[in-house]
Formats: structure tokens, sequence, C-alpha cells
């Protein structure tokens, strides 16, 4: 990396560092472009400078605050099990976060970013490549993907080939398992339901279990419950 390169870096790491106090001092909903400028040590012409609005500046700050839940990844994954087991317990590793920090992962999987998230997430990725260090090799490229129904159909295609799962249904089953989720994390968030954390993570992993057995193949429902 150039010397040029290198000081954009360390520029952009120090917003994001301010961001992140500002974060857990406050909230996210504290965060404005101002605040971190004023906290990093600059002004807000410079911090634009580095990022294209404050919703970019959240998404990247939020993905900060995901680092307990990609480590906690491999205590769920047991290669033992079927494919499909293991998408189960990422599930189960994913809800268990979410709605412990509902507002940052409406932040990083649901909040409109004025377009794609694909590149911010590589950006961040390539920005802090050590949170991926001890992320099992074949979940690496899949965890930067930014569209959330896609990350499942990925991770889901060595069920096709155990014969669990059609390819066809792919996209339909991670659609709905994934709207699914953004429904019931929405009503945490706003109160429309009166569920506790526990009782939300319940349903969405109870929902979701019942959908995938529906698309699993009728002679593999029995090795898979």
């Amino acid at each position: 990396m150039d010397k040029k390169a290198l000081q954009r870096k360390r520029m952009w790491q120090y917003f994001i560092d301010a961001a992140v106090d500002i974060i857990e001092e406050d909230g996210l909903e504290a965060l404005t472009i101002r605040k971190v400028a004023d906290l990093a040590g600059y002004t807000s012409s410079t911090a634009y400078n580095y990022f294209d609005d404050l919703s970019h500046m959240k998404f990247f700050a939020a993905l900060k605050f995901t680092k307990p839940y990609i480590d906690d990844i491999p205590n769920y994954i047991h290669k033992q099990e079927s494919n499909l087991k293991q998408w189960l317990g990422l599930w189960e590793c994913f809800l268990k976060h979410s709605f412990q920090d509902p507002h940052i992962y409406y932040m990083v999987f649901i909040e409109d970013l004025g377009g794609t998230a694909k590149d911010l997430f590589k950006k961040y990725y390539a920005m802090y490549p050590e949170e991926l260090v001890d992320v099992p090799g074949e979940l690496k490229n899949i965890l930067q993907e930014e569209s959330f129904s896609k990350r499942s159909a990925d991770f889901l295609s060595s069920s096709v080939s155990e014969g669990y799962l059609i390819e066809g249904d792919l996209e339909d089953l991670t659609e709905i398992t994934h709207m699914i989720y953004v429904g019931a994390l929405v009503h945490y968030l706003n109160h429309r339901r009166s569920w506790t954390k526990d009782e939300a993570i319940s349903y969405v992993y109870s929902e979701v279990k019942n959908v995938v057995m529906r698309y699993v193949a009728p002679d593999k429902r029995e090795a898979f419950q």
C-alpha cells in the first residue's frame, strides 16, 4: 500500500473509531457527521471526503458491532452435521446477536443506504481483514455478500448436492425466510409485538425451520428433524 492509500485508510479509521465511540456512549441514533468529525478532530467537510453520506458512516460503524457475531459463528458450525443443519446453526447464531443489538443489525441488513451495499461490505473488510481471520474459509466470501437471501442460497448450495433440497427452490426458500426475519425485527424494534428478546428469537427460528421443512426432500425429512 502506497503512502497516500495508507494515509487515507488511517483517516477513514479515525472517523470510524470516533463513530463507534459515539454509538457506545449515546446509541446509533445519536450519530451525526458533525459529532464524528468533532470527536476525530477534523471538520465535517473532511469527513465527507471519506464517506458519501451519514448512512454510509453509520453502516461502517455498525459493522464494527457485528464482530461478536462473526467470532461466534464457529461455535455453531459442526462439520459432522448436514449442510442444512449447519444453516440452521447459522440462523441460531445470527438471531442471538441480531436481537441483542437490533438497531445495529437493522442498519447493516435492512436500512436504506441509497443503493447497493456490496461495495461497502468489501471496503469494510478490506480495511479490517483481521475480523475474518477466524471465520471458516467457506464463509468468508458469503459474509461479504450484501444480499441476505444470497448469503443463504450460497451456503445452502451443498444441501442440493446432499439431496436435501432442489436447486430451483433455493430462491423461494431464502427469500421467504429472509422476509420472516425482516418482519419480526421491524415489529420488535417498533414494539408492535409484546415479545421479549428470547420470544422474538424463538418465533423467527421456529418459523424458519417450519418453512425449510416444506422444501426438504421427503426421504430426507426424518434425518433432518
